[in-house]
């Protein structure tokens, strides 16, 4: 007696273990929500909702987009931080997530203990532009201007501690100079009153000017990855770095995250999943205005590249003295 009822747990146990594993290998078998930290309409949104349909066909399950705007990403940050670690909430991570912990006083998340990160996609490049009217014609005719007139040029932005700003200051401390910076609520007045010359540059996004350098409004002098981008409409564009400010790179990214906590084996499998989405012509063609270059790794590549863009751009805002609006 004593022996089948050894026999029966022993049974028991090893249905326990053999049912977890299915459990495992069935994941997904819902929905799984991405978090876009921002309103509709922008680049992470597009993003997420073009790898969102990579995912779908290869993960079987629908891809839920979450828009959740506020506080300068970290409303929609903090969301993921306490949802459950089980691969069924990512967020769509950018620049943002890396300079938060120095722009602000205290976070509601632990940058360090809630996020296991998952994949980096790619690397947007800011776009310096000018009016269509300015007299600097390239990049060495701004960089020349400004060099000898500390002080006297201005560069506008979206709002302190955004990347237009961000760039703006690196390029002070690189290039030796002393722009103004120019605060707007939002790249929309920034970027109009650039056209209408009464500042005189911006590190804008390449999604908020593409169409505005198409349409001959404004002058793109240079782009501020270390590689030019491959997008026809900037693919002649010159680097910061290689038109006489090296090594400057200040391009802003995207990348996924989870909850601290969630399995490797998930973290992995969305890594692959993810990884061949960036890689598909679906993506690269819904991306092409962005001037997306396709940066993918392991997910420790991306935890190591977020590491060294907070410290790099922890310095930065120290030194300029940069805050939040």
């Amino acid at each position: 007696m004593k022996v089948n009822q050894v026999l029966r747990l022993c049974t028991l146990f090893f249905c326990f273990i053999l049912d977890l594993g299915l459990a495992h290998a069935v994941y997904p078998d819902r929905p799984i929500r991405v978090i876009v930290p921002f309103a509709p309409g922008g680049g992470t949104d597009l993003v997420a909702r073009t790898l969102g349909l990579t995912m779908t066909e290869e993960l079987h399950q629908p891809i839920i987009v979450d828009n959740k705007p506020g506080g300068s990403t970290i409303v929609g940050t903090d969301a993921l931080a306490k949802s459950a670690p089980d691969g069924y909430t990512l967020v769509v991570a950018t620049l943002a997530h890396a300079v938060n912990p120095s722009l602000k006083v205290k976070l509601p998340y632990s940058q360090d203990k809630d996020f296991a990160p998952v994949i980096l996609v790619g690397i947007s490049p800011n776009v310096l532009v000018v009016s269509a009217d300015s007299p600097y014609k390239t990049f060495q005719d701004f960089l020349a201007a400004a060099k000898a007139n500390p002080g006297k040029l201005s560069y506008a932005s979206q709002g302190g501690g955004t990347s237009a700003h961000l760039a703006g200051e690196l390029f002070n401390s690189m290039a030796g100079t002393n722009l103004v910076h120019v605060p707007y609520k939002g790249a929309g007045p920034a970027l109009t009153d650039v056209m209408g010359g009464q500042v005189d540059v911006m590190f804008a996004t390449a999604s908020a000017v593409g169409s505005l350098i198409e349409g001959g409004k404004l002058r793109a002098l240079a782009v501020t990855t270390l590689v030019r981008s491959s997008t026809p409409l900037l693919a002649k564009v010159p680097t910061v770095s290689e038109s006489g400010v090296p090594g400057y790179s200040a391009g802003s990214w995207y990348g996924y995250f989870a909850p601290a906590g969630t399995p490797i084996s998930v973290v992995n499998k969305l890594n692959a999943v993810i990884k061949k989405g960036a890689q598909s012509s679906v993506f690269k063609n819904r991306v092409e205005s962005e001037g997306l270059v396709i940066k993918t790794g392991s997910p420790d590549d991306f935890g190591k590249f977020v590491k060294s863009e907070e410290a790099r751009w922890r310095t930065v805002i120290k030194n300029a003295n940069i805050t939040a609006d």
